[in-house]
Formats: structure tokens, C-alpha cells, sequence
């Protein structure tokens, strides 16, 4: 009897091989569950219709006349005729090649594209960017509350210190103000600008043309200035200078510390020096239009700069003006 070549050889043994599983079945296996079945190709073969059952080695495959050669050529004839070009009725299906047919999200930026969107990436040209916070949003730190609850602290304080800055600017600058409306224009009883050309004139000054105008710019301008607290330290200084040069001429006129004498008395003059070096070492307050100058609160070297510009003004003034030794009758300088 011939073996028909599709069925298996008695020889094969007593088991009957696994009927092929027909097309479109689920898989079975322990290790996969699938969930969706995919339909079979319609007039497609498949490799299990074509490929024969294998046979067991033996004199039945050798009459049979089929070889290990012949059963991978016929798996490869069936692997050719099911292709995933023909799918259903002869249809053919596009599979997905481009970013759009897959589905991705062409609107996220590269990085190069937003390097110089981020802090510090522009100037950075060794520094690889972080994947994970390249495009994140982080919130900035919430700020630290300020100490002591918003209040400034002890040493800050001032008090009344301002305060009194604001009425020592008021007496300095309004005594000046009232001298210098005395020289300029008579008032309060005063001389008058002949009146006090004369009485300088008499006082051994020397160019009192030029002198007059000066003593009463520095009276004037500089008591407006102190007063209201703008440019203090050269206002201040200007003041200085005219009642040292003040001090300096009644001092010259008698010899002897004349501090308390009758007729040409310094001690109001020696007060105003002494209340104007004050003000410019101490600064106007925060009660006046230097309130924003680092010398309105801590003056320190351009105050001391100040007053001592303001003293050697006042010496080279007297010398120029007056001539002869500022501290004439002082002293060892009698």
C-alpha cells in the first residue's frame, strides 16, 4: 500500500499529530492571552495548510521521499505567500511611515530651538541639557521673611536724633540768613552793603569789592541751603568758613584770647563755629532734602573732606583779603 503523501507514516509511531488549528482561532498558550484576533487573509494560505506534518525519522520519511531540505523550501514558499502586503480581499493596507501617521506630537520644541529662552543656556556652550527639566516650569524660592517682622532693628533707630538735627539746621541757617539781610539790603537795623564795605574797609580788608560780595553769598546762600538741608556738607562748609574768617578778624584786632571781652568778644562767633563743624560731621538727618545722601545719616570721609576744605578756604581768604597771620595775638603768636 502507498503512503499518500500528506498523511503521516505508520511508522511515525502510535501518536496522531495535533490537527492544525483553524484560521482565525484564538492562540492558546500559558504565556500569552491575547485580546484582540486578527482576521485571516482571505485565499491566503497559511503555514500551517501548506507546510506538511513532520514526520518522524525513519524508513517512512525516506519512501515518502521528503528530506529536511524539502520541508524548509516549503516553509519559506508558505512564509512568500502570506505577506502583510494583502490583507482582506486583496486590498492593500499602507502601513504607518511618517511622524503624523504614528501619531507623534510635532509641536515639541527642541532644544536648540529654545536654548536662549533658558537662563544661563546661551552662554553656556560644555553644559549638556537636562532631559527632565529642559522644558519644566519650577516656581522660585518663596523670599525669606524679613527679620525682626519688618521693623528695622535696634541700632537702627534715631529717635529724636533727626528731630534735632532738623532744629540745629534751623538755628545755624537762620542766624546766617538774618546776617546776611543785615549786609545786603539793611534790614533788621543792619549796615547795609555800603555800611559794611565801609566798616571792612576800616578793619584793614583789602579788596572789598570782592569781599563783600563773597561774605554776603556765603551768609545768604549757604543759611538757605543748611535750612533746608540740601547739599549740606559744602553749605555747611561755606559757613564755616565765613565765621572763621569772622572769628579770625575780631581775634587779630586786640591781642589776647578775646572770648569774653567787651568790645570784640568771640564767643558767639566761637558757638558758630563750633555748632557748623557739628553739622557737617553729624550729617543734616533724614528730615531734609539729603535724606537719600549717604551723608545725611553716616557721614564719614566726604564730610571730613568737607571740613577740612572749608578751614583752609578760610585761612587762604584771610591771607588774600586781610593779609597777615590768621592767629595773630593767640597765644605763643602774639
Amino acid at each position: 500500500m502507498t503512503n499518500k503523501p500528506n498523511e503521516p507514516s505508520a511508522a511515525a509511531g502510535d501518536a496522531t499529530p495535533a490537527a492544525p488549528r483553524p484560521a482565525g482561532a484564538p492562540v492558546r498558550s500559558p504565556f500569552d492571552s491575547p485580546t484582540e484576533q486578527f482576521a485571516a487573509p482571505s485565499g491566503a494560505q497559511t503555514a500551517e495548510q501548506i507546510t506538511p506534518p513532520a514526520a518522524a525519522p525513519g524508513p517512512a520519511a525516506e519512501q515518502n521521499g521528503q528530506t529536511t531540505e524539502q520541508l524548509g523550501q516549503a516553509a519559506g514558499q508558505a512564509t512568500e505567500q502570506i505577506t502583510p502586503q494583502k490583507v482582506g480581499h486583496g486590498t492593500e493596507r499602507n502601513l504607518p511611515r511618517t511622524d503624523e501617521e504614528l501619531g507623534l506630537d510635532l509641536d515639541v520644541p527642541l532644544y536648540s530651538q529654545v536654548k536662549n529662552s533658558i537662563p544661563g543656556a546661551a552662554d553656556s556652550s560644555t553644559a549638556e541639557p537636562s532631559p527632565t527639566y529642559s522644558f519644566a516650569s519650577i516656581p522660585p524660592a518663596p523670599a525669606a521673611p524679613p527679620e525682626n517682622n519688618g521693623r528695622r532693628r535696634r541700632d537702627d533707630r534715631r529717635g529724636t536724633l533727626d528731630l534735632g538735627l532738623l532744629l540745629l539746621r534751623l538755628v545755624i541757617g537762620g542766624t546766617f540768613i538774618y546776617h546776611g539781610l543785615q549786609k545786603a539790603f539793611g534790614w533788621f537795623h543792619g549796615p547795609g552793603f555800603e555800611g559794611i564795605k565801609t566798616s571792612m574797609e576800616g578793619g584793614g580788608w583789602k579788596h572789598v569789592d570782592l569781599a563783600v560780595p563773597m561774605l554776603i553769598a556765603g551768609e545768604l546762600g549757604g543759611g538757605v541751603l543748611v535750612v533746608i538741608g540740601l547739599a549740606t556738607p559744602l553749605a555747611a562748609g561755606a559757613l564755616l568758613a565765613v565765621i572763621l574768617d569772622g572769628w579770625m578778624w575780631k581775634q587779630g584786632m586786640v591781642p589776647g584770647f578775646q572770648y569774653s571781652a567787651k568790645t570784640n568778644s568771640v564767643e558767639i562767633d566761637s558757638i558758630l563755629v563750633g555748632i557748623t563743624t557739628a553739622l557737617i560731621l553729624t550729617g543734616p538727618g533724614r528730615y531734609s532734602l539729603d535724606r537719600n545722601r549717604a551723608w545725611s545719616t553716616r557721614p564719614f570721609l566726604g564730610s571730613l573732606a568737607a571740613f577740612v576744605a572749608a578751614v583752609a578756604a578760610a585761612i587762604l581768604v584771610y591771607i588774600y583779603l586781610h593779609g597777615g597771620n590768621p592767629l595773630n595775638g593767640i597765644g605763643p603768636f602774639k
